[in-house]
Parts: structure tokens; sequence; C-alpha cells
């Protein structure tokens, strides 16, 4: 039998790239979240893909609308259309620690070896918790926090996407035979899953469509 693993999987160009790249490797479980975001499109193309895929498929609901503090989950604060210095108001606080939380306890409920998320540090929007100190500091306190780390068998944390750019987590994707039309990226996505094509995501997604040199087949909203 192949080892386990858990993948975060938003319905994004990232993390669909993750759940393709993990498949070639493990027996896959995709974790997904509703936690007040402000569109939920992703989520449609989330479970759209691990149908297509036959891959495992947990949604957890957490409420971090609640909370706010983000443009991701009050709809009161505007997502920002042009770039941004620092740290951006889309940064959703401590949601990777949260996320990460789960998947830890998915990771020991069903067996699994390694836990896998599409995190970036090249060409991402500065968030604090897609750095590799955050991974690494997770894992040491995964060690210490599960019973499988205490038992000496710790949980590997995979990154695949951690030093590539997104033209090249593109081609990644492309040689997995993730078909990018599925995704949704956007951060202010309508009711169909059309991208706005002005948020940051959006930006990011453009370009390494661009700098790979394949034809976005992303669905926008008309201008």
């Amino acid at each position: 039998m192949r080892a386990r693993a858990i993948v975060l999987l938003s319905g994004g160009l990232d993390s669909t790239t993750c759940l393709a790249w993990a498949q070639a490797r493990y027996e896959c479980i995709a974790v997904s979240f509703m936690y007040g975001q402000r569109s939920t499109t992703e989520l449609d193309a989330a479970r759209a893909l691990t149908q297509g895929a036959g891959v495992e498929h947990r949604v957890i609901k957490i409420d971090l609308g609640n909370l706010g503090g983000s443009a991701l989950t009050d709809l009161s604060i505007d997502i920002p259309e042009q770039e941004q210095e620092g740290i951006p108001v889309t940064y959703v606080p401590a949601r990777n620690t949260i996320f990460l939380s789960y998947a830890l306890a998915a990771a020991e409920v069903f067996g699994a070896e390694a836990i896998v998320i599409g995190i970036n540090a090249v060409d991402y929007s500065g968030y604090p918790d897609c750095r590799p100190e955050f991974i690494d500091a997770f894992e040491r306190m995964a060690r210490l926090a599960t019973k499988v780390g205490v038992e000496g068998k710790p949980l590997k944390f995979e990154t695949p996407l951690l030093h590539l750019s997104k033209a090249n987590i593109i081609r990644l994707g492309i040689e997995h035979g993730v078909d990018y039309s599925q995704t949704v990226s956007c951060y202010q996505a309508d009711d169909q899953g059309r991208a706005c094509g002005k948020c940051d995501s959006c930006r990011l997604r453009k370009q390494g469509f661009a700098d790979a040199s394949v034809e976005d087949p992303t669905r926008y909203i008309p201008s």
C-alpha cells in the first residue's frame, strides 16, 4: 500500500498543483475549509477537482468571519486592486496555522504520513505564514504535539511549491495533467467562479501564465 497524505486544497492554482503532485506519490485525502471567506466558488472548484480525480474530500467549517480582520473575511474591507507595500489586508490572521492544525488532526485520525501544503515564498503576497521559517517551526511543534511524533514517527511536511516561481508552478502542474480552467484563485470571484482580474491573486496568476508562455484559461468577469 502507498503512504497516505493529507493535502490542503483551496481549489486555486497552487493547491491544485500540489494535489496533482501528491497523487503521483501518495494516496491522498484532500481537506478544504469554509472559513467565512468572501468567495466560496473556490470550494465548488475543489469539490469538482477531487470528484474528477477520485480523491476523498473533506470540507471543514470554521468561522473566521466572526473575527474579521481581513479583506477576505470582512465585507466592510475592500479587496485592494493595486499592489500594496508590506503585508496586505488580504492576509487572514493565523489562517495557515489553523489550517495546518486541522490537517495535523486529520493526519493522525486517517493514518497519514505526510501533509502537503502549497505555500510559496517566491511569487506570493508577502503573508508571514507562507515562509519556510513558519513551516520549519510548525513541523517542530508537530513532533511535540502528536502521538506519532512522540512515538518517533513524525509527520512529513511537503511543500513542493515553496521555492518555485508562479510560472514554474504552472509548468509543474501541466506536467502532472492539471486543467487550470477548473481552478479558482480570485479573492472576489463571482457566483460563477469568474475572476475579477484585478486583485493580487489574479495579477500573480496572470503573470505566471505569461511568464510560462502558456495560454491563460481563466474565466474573467467581462469588463
